[in-house]
């Protein structure tokens, strides 16, 4: 059955999602049709729809949630609880972006909501779907299915126990550019700055590959002088496994530079790192020698089917398979991954950082 898809929020997120599912529909990726927009701003939606080929536009959230099958909630992070549970209270499938909500009160308020209603439900934690990534999270696991593993042979036996990683992020103060907006410099909107908007990803990225955090330190900083909106902050944390990792995350006015990961994980075996988050290529190093592995061969597919313009599919690729897993969930009537749980355990990590930072820095623990 063909997914009518419905969503709420057509600025920057909103459009990658669209392109996106666009992509997906046009390679025939996935059973699903864009059947309406809705957006604060209608002149938004109805410019965004012309390129999608005229979906219908909604001036009322409720009224295009009545009218779909599943909703991706692509709106200002502070309107995320109203929407979900207008969602939830149609019993429609929800994907929402990330950070699910302005503080952890509010994260486990809407998995509450999803979860007590029933419905299917995905985070766009999307970093999980980035071919840097989950290849490296394979090589950790010992799970490669890419081409070139076979040039590492030690890569059977295992990279050993992953020792420490880091992960540098940063991008240019996100009310500029590509994002044409400003809410993000507004604390009670956005809940926060770099660390919560943007970094809830690399957070649960860490926390993804090296395993649960025991605790963290934490200092924030803030240059552009938005009240309670950090753009820097570095983040250390101790893990269960033994594992550290540390996080800095930058927001800053180098408008040249769009958002940019590095990651670099050493293992007792073997060096891991990652430059480009969407595509790769994953670098690794071992005592048998190095190797650059590209994507999975699944992805190599949809970025080759992807029905879009050539330089658009590196940087919609990582939207697109998150947003084709949400709808092969459906279609498989089985619960979609990640979840809003795995939101909401991002933002324990995002919640105990902004105590350490407050506190001045002391090691801090995540509440369970």
């Amino acid at each position: 059955m063909t997914v009518r898809v419905g969503l709420v929020g057509c600025g920057f997120i909103g459009t990658v999602h669209a392109f996106a599912l666009k992509a997906l529909i046009g390679g025939g990726l996935a059973d699903a049709a864009i059947a309406g927009l809705c957006d604060s701003d209608p002149d938004k939606a109805a410019s965004l729809a012309g390129l999608l080929g005229d979906p219908q536009v909604f001036e009322d959230a409720g009224d295009l949630i009545d009218a779909v099958d599943a909703v991706w909630v692509c709106t200002p992070t502070s309107t995320h609880m109203d929407l979900v549970g207008q969602v939830a209270h149609g019993g429609k499938a929800l994907y929402c972006e990330k950070p699910l909500a302005t503080d952890l009160a509010g994260a486990e308020a809407l998995l509450g909501m999803a979860e007590r209603a029933g419905i299917p439900h995905q985070v766009g934690l999307v970093l999980r779907s980035g071919q840097g990534a989950s290849v490296a999270a394979a090589v950790l696991r010992g799970e490669l299915s890419t081409p070139g593993a076979s040039a590492l042979p030690a890569l059977s036996s295992g990279t050993g126990r992953p020792m420490a990683a880091a992960l540098r992020d940063d991008q240019y103060f996100p009310i500029q550019g590509l994002y044409n907006s400003t809410w993000r410099k507004d604390a009670e909107v956005s809940g926060g700055g770099t660390l919560i908007e943007h970094s809830i990803h690399d957070l649960d990225l860490l926390s993804w590959l090296l395993g649960p955090v025991e605790s963290l330190t934490a200092t924030t900083s803030s240059f552009a002088g938005y009240p309670g909106v950090e753009d820097v902050a570095v983040v250390t944390m101790v893990h269960e496994s033994g594992a550290s990792s540390s996080l800095l995350s930058v927001w800053h006015n180098v408008t040249s530079r769009s958002s940019t990961r590095r990651l670099e994980v050493f293992c007792e075996d073997a060096y891991i790192q990652v430059e480009n988050e969407h595509v790769g290529p994953v670098h690794v190093e071992t005592a048998s020698g190095v190797a650059d592995l590209p994507m999975s061969e699944d992805a190599l597919e949809v970025l080759g089917r992807l029905d879009t313009l050539d330089e658009l599919r590196p940087h919609l690729l990582s939207y697109a398979v998150a947003d084709r897993s949400f709808l092969d969930a459906l279609g498989e009537g089985r619960a979609p991954w990640p979840g809003l749980q795995v939101g909401v355990e991002a933002h324990r990590l995002a919640d105990a950082a902004y105590r350490s930072a407050a506190l001045g820095s002391v090691p801090t623990k995540p509440l369970s």
